[in-house]
Formats: C-alpha cells, structure tokens, sequence
C-alpha cells in the first residue's frame, strides 16, 4: 500500500507539470497588466462599417444582450461578445476570440453604427487568455474554458496544499519554510491594508 506521504509528492509533482502553461500564461500576461505602457503604443484599428442605423434599445440586461447577438447575427459576426451601456446615449458590442476583437458602437442620439477592429497585438492576446472565464456565453467551446479555469483554480488550491504538506513532513526545513510563508503572509496582509 503506497504512502500518504508518496501520493502527496507525486500529486505535487504532476500538478506542476499540468499546470506548467497555465502558470506561464498568468505570469507572463501580468507583467503585461502591470506595465501595459511597456505593450501598448497607439492602438491601430480599422474601421469596417460606418452607417445610418435606428433601432430601438431594449432597456435590462438580458433584452440588450439580445439586442446585441441580433445586431451581430445581422452584421454576419459569430463568437463570443458583451455588451454595455457607458452612457444612455451609446450601447457597445465587443465580439472576441483570443485572436482579435470587433467593436461594435451604436450611438442612439445620432443613429449611427461603427463598426472597428484594432490590428493584433500580443499585448491583448496574452491579457485575453489571462482574463477569459465564465459562463456568460451560449455555446460549447467558451463554457469547455471556464470549466477547464475552474479545474485549473482548484488544481492551485490542491498544488498549494500538498506543497506545505511536504514541506511540515521536512522538519530540517520547518524553519526557513516559516520564514518564506511567514513573509509572503505579511508582505500580503501590508499591501492588503495599505492599499
């Protein structure tokens, strides 16, 4: 019978390698969160359509959500999208994928459509994949994601536990293992309070 102390190392060593990308990928698309004005220069966009439009908005958010897949479905745009109202005058539709986004902009007031498409950038790609989740969208493959996310979240949870584990069973490094987890814990609570 194998040992409490051997399926703990051996879930913590494989958890690592599958999260391996997942890790890199939030790395690496927070320090573009963090300095974005190291990425982002003047966004390129490209405008597609530019008209006349009137139609009425529905007010709440399911009705505009639905006002917003008619209007893509009427521009011939499939994927994933969100829509919001900064202001009673503008409804925005953004359709994206992980390699590009559509900006959709109907002003009321002037009745008027603009449809635009910023150049690729892996700036947004990287901060795409580090921000997508949930289960907002009606299809297959976008709720596949946020499954995987919450699995991957878990799986973080569980690479945490068996790591303190190991390192309690290690009593040689009890110490140096308070000294990290102590540190990290303050430096956490400071910038928490002090923020």
């Amino acid at each position: 019978m194998m040992k409490f102390s051997y399926i703990n190392r051996r879930t913590h060593l494989y958890l690592a390698m599958f999260l391996l990308p997942w890790v890199f990928v939030y790395g690496v698309s927070s320090v573009v969160f963090a300095h974005h004005d190291w990425f982002d220069g003047d966004s390129e966009w490209t405008t597609l359509l530019e008209r006349d439009y009137d139609r009425p908005v529905p007010e709440g958010k399911q009705a505009q959500r639905a006002f917003g897949a008619a209007l893509l479905d009427e521009l011939g745009l499939e994927g994933s999208f969100g829509v919001y109202m900064p202001n009673p005058r503008q409804i925005n539709i953004y359709r994206f994928d992980f390699w590009g986004s559509t900006d959709i902009k109907y002003s009321i007031d002037e009745q008027r459509l603009v449809v635009r498409e910023p150049a690729f950038r892996w700036s947004n790609f990287l901060t795409g994949l580090h921000a997508r989740g949930g289960f907002d969208q009606d299809a297959f493959l976008p709720d596949a994601w946020a499954v995987v996310v919450d699995l991957v979240c878990l799986a973080f949870l569980i690479w945490v536990a068996s790591g303190v584990i190991m390192w309690w069973q290690m009593r040689h490094l009890r110490r140096w293992g308070a000294v990290a987890l102590g540190s990290g814990a303050a430096l956490f609570t400071m910038l928490l309070l002090l923020l």
